[in-house]
């Protein structure tokens, strides 16, 4: 017989933002696709070997690492950080662009911009989408004022939809220019 503790653990279903070793990551095939991807914007995707501290990674552990147009990946490293670092490179300026070591140092609505674009971005991975990306950025643990990323993405996001198309960075149907931001 179950105490009531044990059997309320075993009617709970496991929420999938609680597992973020549940996301997609950067194995080689992956990585090809990533490289090709971000090619138009000047990002070079650089391998870690397994185990090998990530150069350029702001949060350590298998977190992608930036620094200039350098994107470090090992084949742990969820795409969400791949093209989250991606979409800082993107979206910041070309004097921070130049000094970019570890830290993108992006304001509120640059960080809503970068969310918005690597989710925009997902869509152009081969296998990979905009639902598979708010899905692991929310087991990740990114958090949102709605609660999911597909929530704010579909309600609350309008500003950072506006910022990257104020940046060019966006066109008016939320299709990447394939342009880096000016100003």
């Amino acid at each position: 017989m179950h105490d009531v503790s044990e059997q309320a653990q075993l009617a709970t279903p496991v929420e999938p933002q609680a597992d973020p070793t549940n996301v997609v990551n950067c194995c080689a095939d992956r990585q090809q696709q990533l490289a090709t991807l971000l090619k138009p914007y000047g990002i070079e995707i650089n391998f870690v070997a397994a185990n090998e501290t990530i150069p350029g990674s702001f949060f350590g552990e298998r977190e992608a690492g930036i620094i200039n147009n350098q994107l470090y990946l090992r084949h742990d490293t969820p795409v969400h950080s791949a093209l989250h670092e991606s979409g800082h490179y993107i979206c910041m300026d070309q004097l921070r662009r130049d000094n970019l070591d570890t830290d993108a140092e992006g304001d509120f609505d640059e960080e809503n911009g970068v969310c918005y674009l690597q989710i925009l971005l997902a869509d152009q991975l081969p296998d990979m989408d905009k639902q598979r990306m708010m899905i692991d950025m929310d087991r990740w643990g990114y958090t949102f004022r709605l609660g999911s990323a597909q929530a704010w993405f579909e309600q609350d996001a309008e500003d950072a939809k506006q910022w990257l198309q104020n940046h060019n960075i966006i066109d008016q149907h939320q299709q990447p220019t394939w342009q880096l931001r000016i100003t």
